[in-house]
């Protein structure tokens, strides 16, 4: 069993993207794109805001 990865389920990033693009912009669209692209949309969010 050690090395078995989880391939179901969300990922951090993927919650905190959702979390953060729906917060910010209080839209279900947006928050479901973001949550598609992650990891990518959390940082550009560190950087420009």
């Amino acid at each position: 069993m050690y090395g078995h990865i989880v391939t179901t389920g969300i990922s951090f990033g993927t919650a905190l993207a959702i979390t953060i693009s729906y917060s910010t912009n209080h839209s279900v669209l947006w928050a479901i794109i973001h949550g598609f692209l992650s990891w990518i949309y959390v940082i550009y969010h560190v950087i420009f805001h």
